[in-house]
Order: C-alpha cells, then sequence, then structure tokens
C-alpha cells in the first residue's frame, strides 16, 4: 500500500511539476509579450513627443472639423480678417475618373462662405510639394466643383496652399502666391485658381505669417502664439485622451504599411513566377518572348513589367 500510494504521489508531484513548468513558461511568454507592447507604446510615445503641425499625421487630426484652427490659418495666410469658413474634413479622397489614373488624397479640405474651396497640405520633404503636384491637385479639384449643365462661368475659386518645412521656392519669403497671368501685358489672367506655398522655415515673429510658421515648427504648445493652434496641439500631445488617439492612429499607419508591403511582395512574387515560365517555355519552345507571353495569354500592363526584366 505504501508502494502503491509513493508511486502515485510521485507521479502526481511529476505531474504538478509539469503543469508548474507549462504554467511558468505561458506567464513567462505573456509577460514577454507585456513588455514588447510596453516597449512598442514607450517608442510611440516618444515619436509623438516630437510630432509638430508640419507632420500630417497631427496636422490632420488637428484641423479636422476644426472651424476655429481653419478660419486661424486661412485668414493669416491670405492676409483677411474676415473670412468665414462653413466646412473642415481631413483627408478627403478625390478619385480619378480614368481608369488606372492617379487618385489624391488631401490633407484638409475647406469651404468659406462665398463657396471658394481650399485644399491645405503639409509637407516635410520638399520633394512632396513639387509645382507639378500643386497643378495636379488644382485640377483634380477643379473635377468636383461642376455638376451637369452648370456654366463653366459658375466654378468657385479654389486654392491649393503648401506649408512647407523648407523654403522650397528659395526667395527667403513668407509667402509665395503662384497665378496665371496673360505674358504679354503682364495682366492677371483671372481664372479663380491659386497656388500658394508658405514658407515653413520662416523667422519672424512680428509678422503674423512668422508666428504661423513658427506655431508649426512647435513640438510644445506652451510655446506657441495661437491658442486656436497650441488648444489642439496640447489635446493631441499633452492629454491622455489625445495620446491614445494618436497611438491609434500610428498603430493604423504602421498596420497600412505592413499590408501594402505585404501586396508589394505578393505582386513581385507574381511576376518573378510569370517570368521564370516565361523563359522555361522560350527555352523549350524556341520562341521569342513576346510569343512566349501572347501563348500564356499574358495581359498588357504585365507585358510592360516582363519586358524590362529581358
Amino acid at each position: 500500500m505504501y508502494l502503491v500510494w509513493a508511486g502515485k504521489e510521485k507521479i502526481r508531484l511529476k505531474t504538478k511539476g509539469i503543469r508548474d513548468m507549462i504554467f511558468n513558461e505561458k506567464a513567462g511568454g505573456l509577460m514577454g509579450t507585456e513588455k514588447q507592447v510596453d516597449f512598442k507604446r514607450e517608442e510611440t510615445l516618444k515619436a509623438i513627443e516630437q510630432l509638430c503641425l508640419l507632420d500630417d499625421n497631427l496636422m490632420v487630426l488637428a484641423f479636422d472639423r476644426n472651424i476655429e484652427a481653419t478660419e486661424l490659418l486661412l485668414n493669416v495666410i491670405l492676409q483677411r480678417n474676415d473670412l468665414k469658413v462653413l466646412e473642415v474634413v481631413a483627408q478627403r479622397e478625390y478619385k480619378n475618373p480614368v481608369s488606372g489614373g492617379r487618385s489624391i488624397t488631401i490633407d484638409i479640405y475647406a469651404v468659406d462662405g462665398d463657396g471658394k474651396v481650399y485644399d491645405i497640405e503639409v509637407q516635410r520633404a520638399s520633394s512632396g510639394a513639387d509645382v507639378h503636384r500643386a497643378r495636379f491637385h488644382s485640377s483634380m479639384i477643379d473635377t468636383k466643383m461642376l455638376k451637369a449643365g452648370q456654366e463653366f462661368k459658375e466654378i468657385h475659386d479654389s486654392y491649393v496652399i503648401f506649408i512647407t518645412a523648407k523654403d522650397v521656392i528659395g526667395a527667403g519669403l513668407s509667402l509665395y502666391h503662384a497665378d496665371r497671368v496673360i505674358q504679354e501685358t503682364g495682366a492677371y489672367f483671372g481664372d479663380g485658381s491659386h497656388i500658394i506655398y508658405v514658407n515653413g522655415s520662416y523667422k519672424n515673429d512680428s509678422d503674423p505669417v512668422g508666428k504661423l510658421a513658427h506655431d508649426f515648427r512647435c513640438m510644445s504648445s506652451a510655446d506657441m502664439f495661437y491658442p486656436e493652434l497650441a488648444k489642439q496641439v496640447k489635446y493631441f500631445k499633452e492629454t491622455e485622451g489625445g495620446r491614445e488617439i494618436m497611438c491609434q492612429v500610428f498603430e493604423d499607419l504602421a498596420e497600412k504599411r505592413a499590408n501594402e508591403r505585404a501586396e508589394e511582395v505578393r505582386e513581385e512574387t507574381r511576376i518573378e513566377t510569370l517570368f521564370s515560365s516565361i523563359k522555361n517555355l522560350m527555352k523549350s519552345m524556341k520562341w521569342t518572348a513576346e510569343q512566349a507571353m501572347t501563348a500564356m495569354n499574358v495581359s498588357e500592363s504585365d507585358q510592360v513589367l516582363l519586358k524590362s526584366k529581358f
């Protein structure tokens, strides 16, 4: 009886030891995961601390549906004090009606009391504020201006405004206005299309535009001139609720980039596999690349990609 009991006890103790080991491994794994999450959050919070309004992740949140801040911004840039904003929306998409054509998502879309439309963009990289991009944005906005049957003269004025971290035009000014003119006379063309560049590196604290540029560079709300902007920066960077929103934005962005990269890898793999099949067919059948691709019913778009690899 004793030996049997002892055997069972040994088995019971051994089983308990295995269970404890498994539990400890699981607990250790959970603790490791929790540490990774905590580390990731700390890194995200550090990144948020370094943000300013020149970063579109913060800028679109600060201005989205914020009429007060948008009115301030536009009145300063347009050197007015009477402009009234009726609508402000962040991340508005303009889809290209042409199949395969490039679409755009604008940072801030706004409409004033006169029906004028504003596209406000922030750009840290000068390459993102290329003049051709400004032209394209302007043309895409125009496509949504008129309904069927409306006269062309009914189209409202549009403003594409780039607020850039550096002086992309390079003349040391605070603002640059690009409007069409008649070259032979120098007269303003008057088509209602306006492009404005705001030099975010401009420094002059006695100038409203200089104060605006200063506030866009600030990483702390306490250092900002305009309360309408400081209030938003304080909320999203310096309160728990605002930081939670910013953390979610970073997580969503990371997930989006990961998905985009995964899609790129899948597409690259598909093309490489197709390329290998075509080469094998060319070798076995003594065909040209064109003959092999025709036999495999390769699409025209894929043929363009594949031809560059031969």
